[in-house]
């Protein structure tokens, strides 16, 4: 018995299932809402006849968001199955009326075969329109049939279908249109309008039937539906290019009776009406659809429907209080893709990529089409389509007609799922952005299911070309889909040991090119030059190096300014509050980091072979307090360090006689010592001994050793020695000192008595100019460079950094390889990132350098090392992402051009045209160029 109740349940809940998936795969009539609310509410009360099912694990929850249903084609699937969908991702297409000649002007139109239906239309009845579709079944079944046709012929097509349609005829207005003229007129973009119907199906005559009535709808809408439904014509055709009328009459079903409070028969659903004029308003109406007006200048007749609970208000008339031109404000043009993305918070970095991805023309092609049918929902590296179908989602909702700007909250919780990183509302990089956008749409989209292991083989002595279609075979075997198809081009990368000349080769995919910013102007930049030999004094030299050199190009410009012997070498180092703050040593660091506050030295030292410690003399002098205060006196920092290289076994009064003979070029001139005041020099060795020492072990001077008449210790110097806790260890005159533990270099802090201070011109050892001084009223020229610099340097051979060695396979030990990239494959769509940001451990920076980027004609086929003949080199830019400001803020914008040369700048919500003369600045980030055709 129980198991014959099994099967009655089971049989049951499969028959409920049946209906419920033919009769809402045709519920595309209808909008989601509507389709969720009937579906539960039809489901529920089918399970209310038998409780016993209502206890069923399965069924237990009737929370609101429970049983959102995931509909499948009726031509494919004839079951639902429960699903847990956002109410934007709901896959349900709504059906449009069209005129059919106004679809069949498309090339999709043109093409498209559909089902065609003779309508009898009956209006006996003032309130009440009846139209009886019948399904022709001869020969007349493509869209040439009814060549001739002297009657009204419409045609029922997809949501998808629909907007495609609408944006050939842009696309086709754009390029018809006179490129001087800014807008297009009101009459070029016709609205959409929705009606209730109440379908039923006649199985004598096998023919739906479609009731518009009066009390279903708006007064306007529905003499609207007549004008278009109650024609002179005799006769009236439908063609369904849609695929769902076929199926609801093919499967013989039983319509529920009277349920959900309808009459017998029947379903109340929504048709969406477009590209059918108002015969007494003519098309002025539509104006709102064209400009955008302030929310409070804007009076509304609106009805409401009631969908799922909640009253959504269906807008039939808007006319703005004030139709002048200087009473709106210009949100966009009169196109489609003219819609803005409102800013949730720092997010004008997505909404400047988005704009620029949201017009490329293929990827708007892709996903205003059915690209749902090539989400991977296997692969373990996507998001299980979820962010195809937010940006899929986000990209239409931008191309649809008359939109107001876009709040992107779905797919910024989507994207944040893919790439935590920008969750949350902080300022992110726009080209690090669409870096993770990209790469996200390629997995959810990736037509390979499981990724195949492929070895890379040895290039041995094949020719590049093979080799190189060999890495691009074996790339598109596990990497196939619109954004490779479109975005990833190819280079090659070859590496050379710097011992053994080994060559390395290899062909690696690229997504888009990050290129520097080589300058065409020198820098100017002032360093304070000094000898460890003790024959000369500090001296200020300016040298100038390219802007955005490396740091070996400074160093061969000193060693030519300064005469550099071949047994001398120079160390740069910067100088903050009278210590060696960093040590400049890596020849690749960028001069960028160094600003123009910044205080440098160059020291010339003698080479040595053997790697001898590194001594950096420090000077402090006792800072005694005011009468007024009551602190004890303290030893402060003074000067510029001087530095010399001494052996491992140097005792104390090494360094004392290399200190005097550092500082013997500040020695005061002799006419202003007294005859007893001579300097002391570096044989008095045997006379210093007997100086008093003062108590360092604290680090401070001990006040109450201070005698009124003189400072701690008469005539002399005091060497130590400080730790990284502040310990100060004496440095005795006879005793060897142990070699420095870090780093190879030893800090020695020098204290100076008064009387020292008194026979040393201190002024000039603490004497130290900036960088770069800019003199009063006086400003740089702006620095421009071209892009094809920009290009130049990027394929420049360069050594790898130090940080980046190769493993030389034939040394079998880390090499600094030079590297050399060349262009190999360029893709259909070549973005370009102009590398204006820089960061290290202490300073970031922008550079704000013009970039002259050409716009028409971008050519680089003398920069690719394979010539391919079928593909043109040549590219023509038509987006651009903008950063203004500087780091760690700032604001990002997006010019697009929307179609022969009409450039638009997207500044968040606000969308507006410009001039092509414009769009040339030094705020261009992010460049996407296409290929020309």
């Amino acid at each position: 018995m129980s198991r014959l109740a099994e099967q009655l349940r089971l049989s049951l809940i499969t028959k409920s299932a049946r209906f419920l998936s033919l009769k809402l795969s045709y519920f595309s009539l209808s909008t989601f809402r509507l389709c969720k609310s009937l579906a539960r509410s039809f489901f529920f009360k089918t399970l209310a006849l038998f409780p016993s099912l209502m206890d069923d694990d399965l069924f237990s929850s009737a929370d609101d968001n429970f049983l959102d249903l995931e509909f499948s084609s009726a031509s494919t699937s004839n079951y639902f199955q429960p699903h847990f969908l956002d109410d934007d991702d709901n896959g349900v297409d709504k059906l449009y009326l069209v005129p059919c000649s106004w679809w069949r002007e498309t090339q999709m139109g043109a093409n498209e075969t559909g089902v065609l239906y003779d309508v009898s239309v009956s209006n006996d009845d003032d309130m009440e329109i009846v139209l009886d579709l019948k399904k022709i079944e001869d020969s007349r079944k493509s869209s040439n049939a009814a060549e001739g046709f002297s009657g009204q012929e419409y045609a029922l097509v997809s949501g998808t279908m629909w907007l495609q349609a609408l944006k050939w005829h842009n696309d086709c207005n754009v390029a018809v249109t006179d490129v001087h003229r800014p807008f297009l007129s009101e009459d070029d973009l016709e609205d959409v309008f929705p009606i209730q119907i109440r379908l039923s199906v006649s199985w004598e005559t096998n023919s739906l039937v479609v009731k518009i009535s009066l009390k279903d709808n708006m007064i306007g809408f529905y003499k609207r539906a007549c004008d278009i439904f109650v024609p002179e014509a005799e006769q009236v055709h439908i063609w369904d290019f849609s695929g769902q009328t076929t199926q609801f009459l093919n499967d013989r079903i039983n319509l529920p009776n009277g349920s959900m409070g309808q009459s017998a028969e029947e379903i109340l659903l929504e048709l969406q009406v477009h590209g059918f004029s108002d015969s007494k308003n003519g098309r002025d109406e539509s104006i709102d659809g064209m400009i955008e007006y302030d929310r409070k200048d804007i009076s509304f007749d609106s009805g409401s429907v009631k969908m799922n609970g909640s009253s959504d208000y269906v807008i039939s008339r808007s006319t703005p209080k004030n139709l002048s031109v200087s009473g709106c404000r210009y949100r966009r043009a009169r196109f489609l893709g003219l819609t803005g993305l409102q800013n949730l918070g720092n997010t004008c970095f997505m909404n400047s990529a988005i704009q620029c991805l949201a017009h490329t023309p293929k990827i708007v092609d892709y996903f205003v089409g059915d690209y749902r049918k090539e989400i991977n929902r296997e692969n373990p590296l996507g998001m299980n389509g979820e962010l195809a179908l937010a940006f899929g989602d986000l990209l239409r909702k931008l191309w649809a007609p008359g939109a107001s700007p876009v709040a992107p909250r779905m797919f910024k919780l989507k994207l944040a799922k893919f790439a935590p990183q920008f969750s949350g509302y902080n300022q992110h990089d726009s080209q690090e952005f669409l870096a993770f956008l990209l790469d996200g749409l390629h997995e959810d989209l990736n037509h390979v299911k499981c990724k195949p292991y492929i070895e890379v083989k040895d290039a041995d002595s094949r020719s590049d070309k093979e080799v190189a279609d060999e890495y691009w075979q074996n790339h598109l075997a596990r990497n196939d889909s619109i954004i490779v198809d479109l975005f990833q081009g190819q280079y090659r990368s070859t590496l050379v040991c710097p011992i053994c000349k080994k060559k390395s080769v290899t062909f690696d995919p690229f997504m888009y090119l990050s290129l520097p910013l080589p300058s065409t102007t020198m820098r100017t930049m002032t360093l304070t030059m000094l000898s460890s030999d003790g024959t000369t004094l500090p001296c200020p030299i300016t040298v100038s190096v390219p802007n955005c050199g490396r740091l070996k190009d400074l160093i061969e410009a000193l060693s030519t300014a300064c005469s550099l012997r071949n047994d001398e070498s120079l160390l740069v180092v910067e100088i903050y509050k009278n210590k060696i703050f960093r040590f400049l040593e890596e020849p690749s660091d960028s001069l960028a980091l160094i600003r123009d506050d910044d205080k440098l030295v160059a020291y010339r030292l003698p080479k040595v072979t053997e790697a001898s410690p590194l001594v950096v003399f420090m000077h402090e002098l006792l800072d005694k307090p005011s009468e007024l205060e009551k602190s004890v006196p303290n030893w402060k920092l003074f000067g510029i360090p001087l530095v010399a290289r001494l052996s491992d076994h140097s005792n104390g009064s090494d360094f004392r006689n290399q200190y005097l003979k550092l500082l013997s070029p500040f020695l005061m001139p002799d006419d202003t010592l007294n005859d007893d005041d001579s300097g002391v020099t570096a044989n008095e060795d045997s006379a210093m001994e007997d100086v008093p020492s003062i108590n360092v072990s604290d680090g401070n001077a001990d006040s109450d050793s201070e005698t009124d008449n003189g400072p701690l210790f008469s005539n002399d110097f005091q060497f130590c020695i400080k730790d990284y806790h502040g310990r100060v260890t004496e440095i005795e005159m006879n005793k060897p000192l142990l070699a420095p533990s870090y780093n190879n270099r030893l800090e020695v802090h020098v204290l100076w008595s008064e009387k020292m201070v008194e026979k040393y011109d201190t002024c000039i050892l603490s004497s130290l100019p900036e960088v770069f001084k800019p003199q009063l009223c006086t400003r740089r020229p702006q620095e421009s460079v071209s892009l094809y610099k920009c290009l130049e340097a990027f394929l420049k051979e360069e050594p790898l950094g130090p940080d980046d060695m190769w493993y030389c396979p034939s040394c079998k030990r880390p090499r600094q390889a030079s590297k050399k990239l060349d262009l190999w494959r360029l893709p259909e769509i070549l973005v370009v990132h102009l590398k204006r940001f820089s960061y290290s451990r202490i300073i970031k920076n922008k550079l704000e350098t013009y970039v002259d980027f050409p716009v028409e004609d971008f050519d680089l086929s003398t920069y690719m090392s394979h010539k391919d003949s079928h593909l043109c080199n040549r590219y023509t830019l038509y987006a651009i992402s903008n950063h203004y400001g500087g780091m760690g803020g700032g604001h990002y914008t997006a010019f697009v051009d929307h179609g022969h040369c009409r450039w638009y700048e997207f500044d968040d919500e606000n969308v507006s045209p410009v001039s092509e003369d414009r769009i040339k600045t030094s705020a261009a980030y992010v460049l996407f160029y296409k290929r020309v055709s």
